[in-house]
């Protein structure tokens, strides 16, 4: 079959050769985005008279044709004629006449899948944007009813301080709410419009870029028409975004693990959320949770693969940019997916009160506890670490905890300690006094799901 760019050829390649370069195989997944740009590029061609009201008229009329096919699945695509936009375009020619063929008056493919890639991601990011709204609501839920649920806080994996269990789980919160933001700022690259730059010096047809980008609804267009054909720091962009949530929620999806095994029972995943083995009947698996942790590394891999692709390409488009759509497309599905699983996990979710209460009286980590209340009495914070540190190894050796041990025991490292000290020492007072902005204290705790809801209005 001759390629619609085929006149100064005079041999044309082998199939396997076609098959490796073409990129119709993944680039499909673009086919509304093509034929919205394609609806645009030919009103505004129309608009300019560069082409007749009627042959607009017959091109509009065979795209509609093709959306409804399109969105029906009933397209059949073709490795011959490369990739999305020469597959339409034959199609197209096929339905109504080499009429369809003045579609492309005016524009490269250079321009035109710049132009899909924006309209994907257009598309897309606010999908993303909503469900990182929809798994923060769900998490703010969980901790309001954790707020006064104590656990242990961990630094090394080793138990640190108590806290409300709530302020951990607003850490992601938190997490979320960053990339929300970064994803949400990053819609200013994105809404920049390529088309029109042609295959990178413009056009002498005389179109009108801004009425292209009124049409899709583009905020502007880029400025430079070598930069616009060869710009993807938007990809990168979304592609850097979507490693750093990724990021979040592996360690997220990390905590869930450790919590839902025996050795911590902290919480108990919802069989929908859960697998089995096909050997030991036992078993419930985290499985949804080490999925997302393990797919982490794709959106690591494709952020670096098109860094790489990026780094030696010169201006202004080269093959080598065909790489950028498979990695854009399988982080979007890695994202979207992921975000859906783990909201549903941590709504259904069950937290274990009574073993993280147990988990609390029976450790250290209410030790600063004492080192704070000796530096209230005057004596030296460094020193009454070490008065603590004594009082520690002391229970070490007797198999107790700190308030398992008798006051004359405590008096003779400090007579400072009196009485009061089993009330401070209570992992419940340890966490409620800890009211500085930003803590576990109980009423902070409260104020930030307060404040975290006012974000979500």
């Amino acid at each position: 079959m001759a390629k619609l760019w085929g006149g100064r050829f005079q041999k044309s390649a082998e199939s396997w050769v076609d098959e490796f370069g073409a990129s119709i195989g993944f680039d499909q997944q673009l086919v509304l985005e093509d034929i919205e740009g394609s609806v645009a590029h030919v009103t505004m061609l129309g608009a300019q008279n560069i082409l007749p009201k009627e042959d607009v008229e017959k091109i509009l009329d065979g795209l509609a044709q093709l959306k409804v096919k399109a969105e029906a699945g009933e397209l059949e695509f073709s490795v011959s004629n490369e990739d999305i936009h020469l597959n339409l375009e034959k199609m197209l020619i096929d339905l109504i006449g080499p009429v369809g063929g003045k579609l492309h008056t005016g524009r490269s493919r250079n321009d035109q899948v710049a132009t899909d890639m924006h309209l994907f991601l257009k598309k897309s990011v606010p999908e993303v944007i909503g469900l990182i709204e929809h798994f923060q609501k769900t998490i703010v839920e969980q901790a309001e009813q954790n707020l006064d649920t104590i656990a242990p806080g961990y630094t090394h994996l080793q138990r640190a301080q108590p806290i409300s269990f709530a302020h951990h789980l607003m850490v992601y919160f938190w997490q979320l709410q960053r990339d929300k933001e970064r994803f949400t700022e990053s819609m200013k690259r994105i809404d920049i419009l390529p088309l029109g730059a042609g295959a990178m010096a413009g056009t002498t047809f005389p179109i009108d870029r801004l009425k292209s980008a009124e049409l899709l609804g583009f905020a502007e267009v880029y400025a430079n028409s070598m930069d616009a054909v060869s710009d993807r720091d938007f990809i990168v962009e979304f592609l850097s975004n979507s490693a750093l949530l990724m990021t979040h929620l592996s360690r997220f999806a990390e905590e869930i693990i450790i919590w839902s095994t025996d050795e911590f029972k902290f919480i108990e995943l919802d069989d929908a959320f859960s697998t089995g083995s096909s050997i030991m009947p036992q078993k419930k698996n985290p499985d949804m949770a080490e999925l997302i942790r393990g797919k982490t590394g794709r959106a690591y891999g494709n952020l670096m693969g098109l860094l790489t692709v990026l780094k030696g390409t010169p201006l202004t488009y080269n093959k080598d940019m065909q790489e950028d759509k498979e990695g854009m497309f399988d982080t979007m599905e890695t994202v979207l997916g992921s975000l859906k699983i783990f909201e549903g996990m941590v709504r259904t979710m069950s937290v274990n009160k009574a073993r993280l209460h147990s988990a609390v009286h029976s450790d250290f980590s209410n030790a600063t506890e004492l080192a704070d209340y000796l530096a209230t009495k005057g004596m030296p914070f460094r020193e009454a670490h070490e008065v603590t540190g004594k009082l520690v190894f002391t229970c070490i050796q007797q198999g107790i905890y700190l308030l398992d041990l008798p006051l004359e025991e405590m008096q003779k490292e400090s007579v400072l300690i009196e009485e009061d000290i089993y009330a401070v020492l209570a992992p419940e007072a340890a966490v409620s006094r800890r009211n500085s902005l930003g803590g576990t204290g109980f009423e902070q705790v409260a104020l930030q799901i307060q404040n975290a809801k006012q974000l979500l209005v």
